[in-house]
């Protein structure tokens, strides 16, 4: 058994003020005078698992129809005054909330906060907008999905095989024919109950004066229609009691793959007893020193590479239950999936029972400390974070926690989080390449 001994890392100290306008919208600034950069995020909580049945694909297509004109701007003049202020922005779409972001020099900031009230407001939901956009997207799915090796593998191709409900298991980028059947009244709808002020966050980090900030949001977003947030889903399902395993060909794929996933503790409510198993992750795949980096592709070549994370989208601090560990590798030509399976067990099996190795977890929380402090030096990558922190847990300043209570997670949580992750348990979706079953 290791003698490992916890590794300290200090909280950060970035500022975090939080305050609610009457119409519901719920605000956090982060100031940072050490560069004359700002970025603003909005985001809605609203994501995939919310879109109704029959329309699978429209969080998505909303998603793109935010960037075709608003209340008092016409097309492409978002793009167009983020630009010309010397920005950048984008909007993503994620299982549990959708974002907006702009990242701009300081001096921006009213311009920015303007743009993001006036489609706040409203988008403009036309006819043309929506066929246009339904065109953009299907194109996307073309290009990311059907017309590439390993489209949706395995983010869309894993959720059917480990859950049983539509919100949890269906296809997030829609299909055509979903998409295709959305109407100008379906976008109204899905805008008036999602994308009100009282469900969503609006987050502001960088150079700025809080008392100036908050004086220009109060006269942007004040006079934004005040709708209650509408009642959120329950989206839980029991856990796998029985192993489930698919697979699928994948006629562009050069290579065999597998994909597994496990069920961990909520998120949210179980903070505490869901952090070892983002650490185990880690320990698993991260680097060449890693358990299964060093058995699976260094030692027995029965990979080529293997990769772990928490959630579907690689989100382990921005996601809600129900969510999973995720495993996934790419085999060389003649590969078994069989026997990769196997191994990992057994290398689950052995961290359990023999523990980690001498200095093992202090270098993977080391790692993993430094991959979120430099996610968050980054004014934009503060904002998104504090943003989904607020929406999902009404606690922007645990970003300060992250790593730290990283630090904190001992090798008894890690032992007994790998020893969680039985076959039992376990959901597997496997890519036959090329038509050869």
């Amino acid at each position: 058994m290791s003698t490992e001994t916890s590794i300290q890392i200090p909280r950060t100290a970035y500022e975090v003020e939080r305050f609610t306008l009457p119409n519901g919208l719920r605000v956090v600034l982060s100031p940072d005078r050490s560069a004359p950069v700002i970025g603003v995020a909005v985001v809605y909580d609203v994501g995939i698992r919310s879109e109704p049945q029959g329309r699978t694909g429209f969080a998505h297509l909303f998603e793109h129809l935010m960037f075709q004109g608003s209340a008092n701007l016409e097309k492409l003049a978002h793009f167009r005054h983020v630009q010309g202020a010397g920005g950048t922005f984008n909007g993503s779409t994620h299982l549990d909330y959708t974002d907006y972001f702009e990242t701009v020099p300081s001096n921006a900031l009213e311009r920015m906060l303007f743009l993001e009230a006036d489609r706040m407001r409203g988008p403009r939901l036309t006819e043309e907008n929506l066929k246009n956009q339904i065109d953009v997207v299907k194109e996307e799915i073309r290009v990311n999905v059907l017309n590439r090796p390993y489209g949706g593998f395995p983010w869309l191709k894993l959720p059917p095989v480990m859950f049983d409900t539509f919100p949890n298991a269906h296809d997030g980028y829609g299909s055509f024919s979903d998409l295709e059947a959305a109407t100008v009244p379906d976008a109204a709808e899905f805008f008036d109950k999602y994308y009100a002020c009282g469900n969503a966050t609006l987050s502001v980090s960088g150079d700025f004066a809080s008392a100036h900030a908050r004086m220009l949001i109060e006269r942007h977003f004040s006079d934004v229609p005040a709708r209650p947030a509408p009642s959120r889903a329950d989206f839980a399902e029991p856990d796998l009691t029985a192993e489930r395993r698919e697979s699928y060909v994948d006629k562009l794929a050069p290579l065999p793959a597998v994909a597994s996933a496990w069920r961990v503790p909520d998120p949210i409510t179980d903070f505490a007893g869901y952090l070892p198993y983002v650490v185990l992750a880690e320990v698993l795949t991260d680097g060449d020193a890693s358990r299964l980096v060093e058995r699976l592709v260094l030692k027995d070549r029965s990979v080529t590479s293997v990769g772990g994370y928490l959630g579907f989208m690689g989100e382990p601090f921005e996601v809600r239950d129900p969510t999973a560990l995720l495993l996934q590798s790419h085999l060389p030509p003649g590969g078994s999936v069989d026997k990769v399976l196997v191994t990992i067990d057994e290398e689950l099996d052995r961290l359990a029972t023999d523990g980690l190795t001498a200095g093992e977890l202090a270098r993977t929380q080391a790692r993993m400390a430094t991959h979120l402090l430099r996610e968050t030096d980054a004014v934009l990558g503060r904002a998104l974070r504090m943003a989904v922190l607020e929406l999902q847990r009404g606690n922007p300043g645990l970003l300060n926690d992250l790593p730290h209570s990283i630090a904190e997670v001992t090798e008894e949580q890690v032992r007994a989080a790998a020893a969680a992750l039985r076959p039992n348990r376990r959901a597997s979706i496997e890519v036959v390449p090329g038509g050869n079953q």
